[in-house]
């Protein structure tokens, strides 16, 4: 009875996940919570401004790695969520047997504040959740191993925001989960408005477009300031730069910050990402084997 109950959780999971993306996919959901044509939307919006407004004049509208990057767009999205699924749901039961609840875990309780600001605290915990991971993807080499993926691009585009290895989902999504944890009295029906809001950024951020949002280039991310994290050359001593996802406040804040110039000229990759495999299925089990002497 106690294995049934959690392979029971998982194939509800699985299959639950299997069908709300089929759903997705037909227009049986709320537009608000269709991830699937909003991610869509967003990025033939987000391309359209690169064909109309490119940064970088030279680089072609489909550009190197075009269509491996619009491939990791749906597979970390929504295959690998498929697949990761079930995993999930058997560790949530996990520590609800183990006596392990949400309220045990809140250091700041929501519910007396009006939702506005509750989505607005949501999404800052959310992002600094992300950004302090981001910087220990670049701080420890086993970490960074799996990271390369992302900084082997070597022309930016909008498709390259969703361009990483899937153990990146397995790190982020444990943590950002403890982030929404931590917060008592949250119910997040608007979340879709920071999914969406934060895929559009993230969209933004990796496009051939130059974008610095004037003065408020010192909350949010952008084009101008991401360029730099993708650097082949970072200043001495540094294993990484401008760390930020949507905000980039925590880069100015923890002195992470660094844009000498906003040309768009710029190497991208990394020393050694001649190395990295080019095709899919190769890059999906790219640093999970020790490298060869």
């Amino acid at each position: 009875m106690f294995f049934e109950k959690y392979l029971d959780a998982f194939t509800s999971s699985f299959f639950g996940m299997v069908n709300w993306t089929w759903r997705s996919i037909i227009l049986d959901v709320p537009w608000y919570t269709n991830y699937f044509w909003g991610l869509i939307v967003i990025s033939l919006v987000v391309w359209g401004l690169e064909i109309v407004f490119p940064w970088r004049k030279n680089q072609s509208i489909f550009r190197k790695d075009f269509w491996l990057d619009g491939f990791y767009m749906f597979f970390n999205f929504f295959i690998f969520a498929i697949v990761i699924s079930g995993f999930y749901k058997v560790l949530e039961l996990l520590f609800q047997d183990l006596g392990i609840k949400q309220s045990s875990l809140t250091l700041l309780d929501l519910s007396p504040y009006p939702n506005w600001l509750q989505l607005l605290i949501f999404f800052i915990v959310l992002d600094f959740v992300q950004w302090y991971t981001h910087l220990l993807l670049h701080k420890y080499p086993f970490l960074w191993k799996f990271h390369q993926i992302h900084h082997s691009v070597k022309e930016m585009g909008f498709a390259a925001h969703l361009r990483f290895h899937w153990m990146e989902n397995v790190l982020y999504k444990p943590l950002k989960t403890f982030g929404v944890m931590i917060l008592g009295g949250f119910e997040p029906e608007q979340a879709y408005m920071v999914h969406f809001f934060a895929i559009t950024i993230g969209h933004l951020n990796h496009a051939n477009i130059k974008i610095t949002y004037g003065p408020l280039k010192y909350v949010l991310n952008n084009p101008v300031m991401h360029l730099y994290h993708h650097a082949y050359e970072l200043p001495d001593g540094k294993n990484g730069i401008n760390y930020g996802i949507s905000l980039s406040l925590w880069d100015y804040i923890f002195k992470t910050n660094y844009i000498p110039e906003d040309s768009g000229k710029l190497k991208l990759g990394f020393e050694g990402d001649e190395e990295i495999p080019k095709s899919f299925f190769k890059q999906l089990i790219y640093g999970l084997r020790k490298p060869k002497p």
